[in-house]
C-alpha cells in the first residue's frame, strides 16, 4: 500500500470493540482520501489499495453510525463511501478485454461485494433512514443546497450498494436461503427505509428525485419475478400442484425409458465374441462398405462423426449467452416485497410513471435511463394482472403512447445493435427488456377483455383497434422473426418473442371474428435513387449531318403548314415559376431545348417550344417578335441549329464507393392509404423460411421449454400447414430430424401435440411425395411460396413464366407504328397501337416497356394514361380574351358555365373554367356561375294576371303532404321489409343489377310508387331526384368518363326522404345502388349507367297525363264544394297576405339580410360536411369543384320547389303544407277573423 495513503487512513482513528475513535485530523484524512481518488490511474489503484485496507468496514462506516451529529465529518463520509461503492463498469466505462485490465476490474468488483456485506446492518441503514427523514420533514424554503446534495448523495449510496453483483461462487446460496443482497434487503426494510421511498415518489415537492428513486426500486427486485412475489405467502393453487404433478411424472417416464433402453444396449454375451459386420448400403471413405466392430445393441446410434474432433466455433458465429436465472430468496423477504409492490402500485405507480416519462421525451435524463422506465412497466403490470387485475392501478401505462414509446425504442436498440457490434449484446439486452414490456401491455390488454366492468371493456376494445389499425404495431412481430440473430440475441429472447406473437395473433383473429370488415392503414414507402449522371448530350454533328437534319425538319414544317396540334402547343412549358433558376438562365435552357428538339429531328415540338418561349420572353426578339412570319420563325430555327450553344459540363460518372453512398441517400417517400384486412392474408406474411427458422431453432429444446410454449410453437406451425395448407413449407430435412427426436422421445406422452402434428406432417410428405418424385431432393432446401405451390401442384415447363421476346420484325413493325402517330392527336398513343400490332396477345405493359427498350420514350410515365380533365395546362392570351368574350356573351343567360363551356375552343373541364373565373376578376364567387331556375312569368309570380286555377296549381305543385292515410301508416312495415329484402338482394345481385333497362312493366310499377309517394307530400324529394339524375346525364355526356355520383341530400325533407322505405323501394327500381359498406354514408348513381338509362329514369318520374287526369278526378269533388265566391276571396286573401310581408321586407332590409346570412351559412355548413365525407371515401377524380358546384346546383334545385315563396309569411308556409281543401278552408277562416 502506497506510504501516504497508509498515512492518511492511520489518521483517521481507530475501532476498539463497537466503539470507534476519531483522531483529532478525521476530517483532513476524509478530504484527502477524496482528493486521491479524484487522481487515480486507469487501473483506479487507489481504489484497490482502499479496498484492501477495508476502510470502508473498519472506519468509514463506524465513523457514519457514531458521529451523525457531526455534519461536516458525517457529509463527508458519505461523500466518500459513494465514491468508493460506485460500480465498477462506471470506473472502467466498460468490461475491459485487456487481461490486465480484466484483472484489476476483477479486483475492484470484490472490493464491491465485500462493502456490500459490511452494508448488511440494521445499524447503518437505520442512520441513513434517520438523516434522510430528517432531510425531507425540511420544506422547499428552509432547505439548503447541502441539504439537497445529501439527499442525493444518500440515494446515490443505497443505489451503488444495491447494484454490486452477487458472487455465487462464494455465496453458494440455493432458494429460500438468505443471501447477501437478501439481508441488505431485510436491513433496508427493518430501518424504515423502504417507506421513504415510496414518500419520495409519490410527494409532489419530491418529483426530482423520480430517476433515483425508480432504479432503487428495479435494483430491489433485481433477482425477483412477478410471479414469485403474487404467489408468496399462499397455498400453492390445485392447478399448481397438478401442473408440478405431471412435471415430475413426465420426468420420471423419461428416466424409465432411459433405464429401459440402457438394459436393451448391454449385450448377451462377452465382449470378446462381439465380433466384426460389413454395413450394406453405407460407404466408407473409400467405394466400399463401412465395417462394424461394435455390439448391434449400439448401431442406431453409429454415425460417421463418431471419433473425430469436435470442430471449434468462431466467437462471432457462437450463439448469445443467457442472463443469468433467477432465485428465489427467504420467505420473509419475498413477503415484505410483496406488500411494497401492493403499496407502490396504489399510491405511487402512476404518478412516478408520468414523472419519468416526461424526464425521458425531454431528454432530461441520463444515457439509458429509460431501461428503468420499460422494467418497471413489465414488472408491476404483471405483478397487478397475477394480484387480483384492476385497471386504475396502471392506468398511467396503459395507452396508445406506452405502445409508440416501446416500438420506437425496439426499432431504435436494433438498429444500435446492428451498427455498434461492439456493444451488440447491451444492446441486444435492453432489446429484450423492451420487447418484454410489450408483451406486458398486450397481456394487460388481453386481460382487460375478460373484465367485468362495460367500460374497462370499450377501453380494450379503442386501444385495440388503435395497434390493429397502425401498420408499426401490427407488423412489429413479424419484423422481429425475420430479423432474429441466434449470434447477439439469447434463446430466452426467442422464447418471449414466440410467446408475445401467439398472443398477438391470437387477439387479432378474435377481433376480427366479431366484425364483419376491418378496415387498416397501409404504408408504402416509394424509395428513388437520385440521378448520377445528366441526360447524354447529343454528339458533335457534321455539317453535312446538320444539313440533312435541317432539310427533313423544314419539309415537316412545310407539309403541316406551320400548324401545330391543340395538345401539342398544351404539353410544352418553356418556364417554371416554382424552380430556383433565374428566368435568364431558364431562357438560355429553352434555347438549347429548341436546339435539342430539333438535332432530334422534331421540328413541331421545336416549333411549338420557341412559340411559347416567345410569349414568356417577348423582350429582345430572342424568339421572333409578336408579328413574326413563318418564313421568319423558319430562319431563326436554322440559326438555333447551327449555333453553338453553351451548355453546363456533364457529369463525371461515380466511383463504385459513392454509389454505396448513393443508395443510402434514396428519397424516399411514404403513402399513406386504406384496406380492408384480412386475417388469413395477414398470416401469409409468416409462411416464409426467415419466420419459420426461429419457430424450428426454438423447437430443438422441446424438452427444456415450458408446455405454454411448445403449444406457442404449434400452433404457429398448425396455422401454417393447416390454415394456409402450406405443409410443404415444413419439409425439410432438419425439421424432419427434430420431428424424429419428438416422436422417439421415451417421454412422448408429455408432448402429445407436438407428436400428433409431427405424424400430420410426415403424413402429408409421403403423400406429396407419392406423387412427385422430386420430394426427397426438396428435402435439402428451404422453401418460399413459390417453390412450395411448385412442389405440391407441379413444376412449370421451361420459359414459362418469362418475360415475352419481341422478333426484329415486331420491333420494326411496333417502330413504324409509333412513328406515324407519335404526334397525331390520339389521346392515348398506347391503345392506338395496341389495336394496330399484328400480334394481338400484347398487353399494354409489354409495348410500354419495350418502347422504354428501344429508346422510343425515355421513360415509361410519358405513356401514362391522361386522366381527362387533370391536366394543368397554361391559358393563353388568346385562350383568355376568348373566355371574356364568351362571359360577357352569356352572362345574362340561365347557364353561364354551360354556354361558356359548349363554345369554348380550347376544352377543358368545369373546374379549371370556374378557377380561371375566379382569378381574371370576372365573377367574385361561385354560385355566381350556378343555373338560374325559371320560376314562371312575373305576371305569375307576383299574381298579377293569374287565374284563380293557375295560382292555386303554382302553390299545390310539388309541395309535400302533411297528411297521410291510415291505412298507408299500416303498409310502412311491410314496405320497410320488402325493402331491406330488395336491397339485400341488390348487394348480392352487385353488379348486373346496374344495367337498368326501364321495360314497359317496370315503368308502371314506378309510376304506381311515384304517385303514392305523391300522395305521401314526398313530390318535393322526387322533383330533386328528377333533377340530380338529369344532371348527372348530362355531366356524364359532356365528360364522356362515368364514375359513382353520391346523391346528397340538402334540406331535411330530402332527408327524410332518403330514409323512407318506400323511397328507398324507389331507388332501387331506379338502379341507384344503396351504401356498400359501412364507410359509405349517400346511396349513388352507378358508373355503368348511361346518359340515355338516366334520362329514361329521370322521365319515369315525371307523372303521366293519366295521373293528371285521375288528379283531377279526385279533386272535383272537392271543388264543388268551394263556390265561385269563396275561390276569389281565398285568392284576395293570399296576395293581401303577400303585399303585407314584402312591405314589411321593405321596412326592415337589415333583419332580412341577416335572415339570408345565417341560411348562407347553414348552407356552407352542409356543404363542409358533405365534402369531408366525400373526401374521406375518394369517390371522385380531381374535378372535385364540379361535384361542389352540382352539390350546390342540386340544393339550389331543392330549395327552389320547396319554396314557392320565400318572402311568405310562416301561415302561408303553415297552409302550403296542407292539403288543397284544408287550406281553403284556413284561408276563408282567416279572413272572416279579419272581418
Amino acid at each position: 500500500m502506497n506510504c501516504e495513503l497508509l498515512a492518511t487512513c492511520s489518521a483517521l482513528g481507530y475501532l476498539e470493540g463497537d466503539t470507534y475513535h476519531k483522531e483529532p485530523d478525521c476530517l483532513e484524512s476524509v478530504k484527502d482520501l477524496i482528493r486521491y481518488l479524484r487522481h487515480e490511474d486507469d487501473t483506479r489503484d487507489v481504489r484497490q489499495q482502499l479496498g484492501e485496507s477495508q476502510i470502508v468496514q473498519n472506519d468509514l462506516l463506524p465513523i457514519i453510525v457514531q458521529y451523525r451529529q457531526d455534519k461536516s465529518l458525517f457529509d463527508a463520509c458519505i461523500r466518500l463511501v459513494v465514491n468508493l461503492t460506485q460500480p465498477a463498469m462506471l470506473c472502467f466505462g466498460k468490461v475491459p478485454d485487456d487481461p490486465v485490465f480484466r484483472h484489476h476490474f476483477m479486483q475492484v468488483t470484490s472490493h464491491l461485494q465485500a462493502y456490500k456485506e459490511a452494508f448488511a446492518s440494521e445499524k447503518v441503514f437505520g442512520i441513513l433512514s434517520e438523516t434522510l427523514y430528517s432531510l425531507l420533514q425540511l420544506d422547499w424554503e428552509q432547505r439548503q443546497e447541502e441539504d439537497n446534495l445529501l439527499i442525493e448523495r444518500i440515494l446515490l449510496l443505497v443505489r451503488n450498494v444495491l447494484h454490486v453483483p452477487a458472487d455465487p461462487c462464494e455465496e453458494k446460496k440455493v432458494d429460500d436461503d438468505a443471501s447477501v443482497h437478501d439481508r441488505v434487503l431485510w436491513a433496508l426494510h427493518m430501518s424504515g427505509f423502504d417507506d421513504l421511498v415510496k414518500f419520495i415518489a409519490c410527494a409532489q415537492s419530491e418529483q426530482q428525485w423520480s430517476m433515483h428513486v425508480l432504479e432503487i426500486i428495479s435494483l430491489m427486485f433485481r433477482d425477483q419475478t412477478p410471479e414469485a412475489l403474487v404467489s408468496a405467502g399462499h397455498a400453492r393453487s390445485t392447478e399448481e400442484k397438478q401442473r408440478d404433478s405431471q412435471e415430475l411424472e413426465a420426468l420420471r417416464e423419461k428416466e424409465h425409458a432411459e433405464k429401459r433402453s440402457r438394459n436393451l444396449q448391454r449385450g448377451t454375451r462377452h465382449s470378446r465374441f462381439g465380433g466384426s459386420y460389413v454395413v450394406q448400403g453405407l460407404k466408407a471413405i473409400g467405394d466400399k462398405d463401412v465395417i462394424y466392430h461394435q455390439n448391434l445393441n449400439n448401431f442406431k446410434n453409429y454415425t460417421h462423426d463418431l471419433g473425430k474432433a469436435v470442430r471449434r466455433v468462431p466467437r462471432r458465429n457462437r450463439r448469445a449467452q443467457e442472463c443469468k436465472d433467477k432465485r428465489r430468496s427467504a420467505l420473509n423477504v419475498r413477503l415484505f416485497l410483496r406488500e411494497f409492490c401492493v403499496d407502490f402500485l396504489e399510491n405511487c405507480y402512476n404518478r412516478l410513471m408520468y414523472l419519468v416519462k416526461e424526464n425521458l421525451i425531454r431528454e432530461q435524463t441520463q444515457q439509458h435511463d429509460e431501461t428503468y422506465y420499460l422494467w418497471a412497466l413489465s414488472f408491476f403490470m404483471a405483478f397487478n394482472r397475477g394480484n387480483g387485475f384492476r385497471a386504475d392501478l396502471v392506468s398511467e401505462t396503459m395507452s396508445i403512447r406506452a405502445f409508440h414509446f416501446i416500438e420506437r425504442n425496439i426499432t431504435n436498440y436494433y438498429e444500435m445493435m446492428l451498427t455498434d457490434r461492439k456493444e451488440a449484446t447491451s444492446w441486444s439486452r435492453r432489446m429484450h427488456l423492451a420487447l418484454k414490456a410489450y408483451q406486458e401491455l398486450l397481456l394487460t390488454v388481453n386481460e382487460m377483455d375478460r373484465s367485468h366492468d362495460e367500460s374497462i371493456r370499450q377501453s380494450s376494445n379503442v386501444i385495440k383497434s388503435n395497434i390493429f389499425y397502425l401498420m408499426e404495431y401490427r407488423e412489429i412481430f413479424l419484423t422481429l422473426l425475420r430479423k432474429y440473430d441466434e449470434t447477439k440475441q439469447p434463446q430466452s429472447y426467442l422464447k418471449d418473442l414466440v410467446e408475445s406473437t401467439h398472443l398477438f395473433l391470437r387477439m387479432l383473429e378474435r377481433f376480427c371474428k366479431g366484425r364483419s370488415n376491418l378496415i387498416v392503414q397501409r404504408k408504402k414507402v416509394k424509395r428513388r435513387k437520385p440521378h448520377s449522371r445528366r441526360k447524354q448530350l447529343p454528339p458533335e454533328s457534321t455539317p453535312e449531318t446538320l444539313a440533312e437534319t435541317w432539310k427533313i425538319v423544314e419539309e415537316e414544317l412545310r407539309a403541316v403548314g406551320f400548324q401545330l396540334s391543340d395538345s401539342l402547343a398544351e404539353t410544352i412549358v418553356p418556364f417554371d415559376a416554382a424552380s430556383e433558376t433565374p428566368p435568364e438562365e431558364q431562357r438560355m435552357e429553352a434555347v438549347v431545348r429548341v436546339q435539342d428538339a430539333l438535332l432530334a429531328r422534331l421540328g413541331p415540338e421545336a416549333l411549338a417550344l420557341m412559340r411559347a418561349a416567345r410569349e414568356v420572353w417577348p423582350e429582345g426578339d430572342v424568339f421572333g417578335s409578336a408579328d413574326v412570319e413563318p418564313e421568319e420563325e423558319l430562319e431563326l430555327l436554322k440559326q438555333i441549329l447551327h449555333a453553338n450553344l453553351p451548355r453546363p459540363p456533364p457529369e463525371t460518372v461515380e466511383d463504385e464507393d459513392d454509389g454505396v453512398e448513393l443508395e443510402e441517400e434514396e428519397l424516399m417517400s411514404v403513402q399513406v392509404t386504406e384496406k380492408e384486412f384480412n386475417f388469413l392474408d395477414f398470416l401469409r406474411r409468416f409462411a416464409n423460411p426467415a419466420v419459420v427458422r426461429p419457430y424450428l431453432l426454438l423447437l430443438k429444446s422441446y424438452s427444456k421449454n415450458t408446455p405454454h410454449t411448445n403449444h406457442c410453437i404449434a400452433r404457429m406451425l398448425h396455422r401454417l400447414a393447416v390454415d394456409l395448407k402450406m405443409d410443404a413449407l415444413l419439409f425439410q430435412l432438419s425439421v424432419f430430424y427434430i420431428f424424429n427426436r419428438i416422436m422417439s422421445d421415451p417421454a412422448a406422452a408429455a408432448y402429445k401435440e407436438l407428436v400428433t402434428f409431427s405424424k400430420y406432417v410426415v403424413n402429408r410428405f409421403f403423400s406429396v411425395a407419392a406423387q412427385n418424385n422430386k420430394a426427397y431432393v426438396e428435402l435439402l432446401f428451404w422453401k418460399n411460396v413459390g417453390a412450395v405451390r411448385e412442389m405440391t401442384e407441379g413444376y412449370r415447363k421451361e420459359g414459362e413464366g418469362k418475360k415475352p421476346t419481341w422478333t426484329e420484325e415486331e420491333e420494326e413493325e411496333l417502330r413504324k407504328l409509333y412513328l406515324e402517330h407519335r404526334d397525331s392527336e390520339v389521346p392515348d398513343i398506347v391503345e392506338t397501337l395496341l389495336s394496330l400490332i399484328s400480334n394481338s396477345a400484347r398487353t399494354r405493359r409489354h409495348v410500354v416497356t419495350q418502347l422504354v427498350h428501344m429508346g422510343l420514350v425515355d421513360n415509361a410515365k410519358e405513356l401514362k394514361k391522361q386522366k381527362i380533365g387533370t391536366r394543368i395546362v397554361l391559358w393563353t392570351e388568346e385562350q383568355e380574351l376568348e373566355l371574356q368574350m364568351l362571359f360577357e356573351e352569356f352572362k345574362d343567360s340561365d347557364d353561364v358555365l354551360g354556354n361558356i363551356l359548349k363554345k369554348l375552343t380550347a376544352k377543358r373541364s368545369r373546374a379549371r373554367v370556374v378557377d380561371k373565373l375566379l382569378s381574371m376578376g370576372l365573377v367574385s364567387e361561385r354560385r355566381e356561375l350556378y343555373k338560374k331556375r325559371s320560376r314562371g312569368a312575373q305576371g305569375k309570380s307576383s299574381g298579377k294576371g293569374m287565374t284563380e286555377e293557375d295560382f292555386l296549381a303554382e302553390i299545390t305543385q310539388g309541395l309535400p303532404d302533411s297528411s297521410v292515410d291510415g291505412d298507408e301508416r299500416e303498409d310502412e312495415s311491410e314496405d320497410s321489409e320488402e325493402g331491406d329484402q330488395e336491397r339485400e338482394k341488390y348487394q348480392r345481385g352487385g353488379k348486373r343489377s346496374e344495367n337498368v333497362q326501364l321495360t314497359g312493366e317496370k315503368r308502371a310499377e314506378i309510376s304506381t310508387m311515384v304517385n303514392a309517394l305523391q300522395r305521401e307530400g314526398m313530390s318535393g324529394s322526387l322533383l330533386w331526384l328528377q333533377n340530380s339524375l338529369n344532371k348527372t346525364a348530362e355531366h356524364r355526356k359532356d365528360d364522356e368518363v362515368s364514375q359513382p355520383v353520391p346523391l346528397v341530400p340538402f334540406g331535411e325533407a330530402n332527408e327524410d326522404a332518403m330514409d323512407n322505405k318506400r323511397f328507398q323501394k324507389l331507388l332501387l327500381k331506379l338502379g341507384i345502388r344503396p351504401p356498400a359498406n359501412e364507410q359509405e354514408i349517400f346511396w349513388r348513381i352507378p358508373a355503368k349507367l348511361s346518359p340515355d338509362q338516366l334520362w329514361s329514369a329521370a322521365a319515369a318520374l315525371a307523372p303521366g297525363e293519366g295521373q293528371a287526369e285521375n288528379c283531377e278526378k279526385q279533386e272535383g269533388p272537392q271543388e264543388d264544394e268551394v263556390s265561385a265566391n269563396q275561390r276569389s276571396q281565398a285568392l284576395r286573401a293570399l296576395l293581401l297576405a303577400r303585399g303585407r310581408k314584402h312591405q314589411t321586407e321593405h321596412a326592415a332590409p337589415v333583419c332580412g339580410k341577416a335572415a339570408a346570412d345565417d341560411t348562407n351559412r347553414e348552407t356552407e355548413r352542409s356543404q363542409e360536411k358533405t365534402s369531408a365525407k366525400r373526401s374521406r371515401n375518394r369517390i371522385l377524380d380531381d374535378d372535385d369543384d364540379d361535384d361542389d358546384d352540382d352539390g350546390e346546383e342540386k340544393e339550389n334545385d331543392s330549395s327552389g320547389v320547396m319554396d314557392i315563396d320565400r318572402n311568405g309569411d310562416a301561415d302561408l308556409d303553415q297552409d302550403i303544407s296542407a292539403p288543397v281543401k284544408r287550406r281553403r278552408k284556413m284561408v276563408l277562416i282567416d279572413e272572416e277573423e279579419e272581418d
